[in-house]
């Protein structure tokens, strides 16, 4: 059971929020808060697995709040759902940890396979926000890791073929089947790459791929 927590300062959001999951197998809303400070509170009570975070709210926003998830909760998977599409929520919250980025205007299954997904360890950017990621990364490269097209070549074939795919944004479960392996030889091959690669996560190995 995935256990959710909702961090809305729109009472109407999180009752939509609710309705919604509450008839998703395998998903429990534990708790809803109005601002990070609430949140931060209900996180040792409830004990999510996920956060659905919005970026904007009164005594702490998002930003803030996913900081402190990771210093204090690492093991609570913030995803943020906001109207905002701007640079500083976007950049703020995955500096702050955030392993997830989608607007409100989404669809609700695209909401239900986020929480699944980062309940897995995934990372999931929607369209604009992953847009605006790689725009900004290609107007100031960062550099990754030390050996460059090097590394790149240490890769073993199987290994390329993981990181293409999860550069295009396919899940673990999508991975297995189009190269019919299980998912746990797919977080293996995930895990070898970013060793290698000297990358942190799906995020960077995506902008890595896309910079070559």
């Amino acid at each position: 059971m995935i256990r959710v927590l909702l961090v809305d300062d729109q009472e109407l959001m999180r009752r939509g929020l609710r309705k919604m999951l509450e008839v998703e197998e395998g998903i429990e809303v534990v708790g809803e808060a109005a601002d990070g400070v609430a949140a931060l509170a209900q996180v040792p009570v409830t004990r999510p697995d996920v956060a659905l975070v919005d970026a904007r709210m009164p005594r702490m926003d998002g930003v803030e709040l996913i900081t402190r998830l990771s210093a204090e909760h690492p093991s609570v998977a913030a995803i943020v759902l906001t109207t905002f599409d701007e640079d500083a929520y976007i950049f703020g919250a995955l500096r702050g940890g955030a392993v997830g980025y989608l607007l409100k205007d989404c669809s609700p299954d695209d909401v239900v396979e986020a929480i699944r997904r980062t309940s897995r360890g995934e990372t999931v950017l929607g369209s604009p926000a992953a847009a605006r990621l790689v725009a900004h990364v290609r107007r100031t490269p960062v550099p990754y890791g030390t050996g460059g097209v090097r590394e790149a070549e240490s890769l073993s074939a199987r290994e390329l073929d993981v990181a293409r795919m999860v550069a295009a944004g396919a899940s673990n479960r999508e991975i297995a089947t189009r190269l019919v392996i299980s998912e746990g030889t797919v977080r293996n091959h995930v895990s070898s790459v970013l060793r290698k690669l000297g990358l942190r996560d799906r995020i960077q190995l995506a902008l890595y791929l896309t910079r070559r």
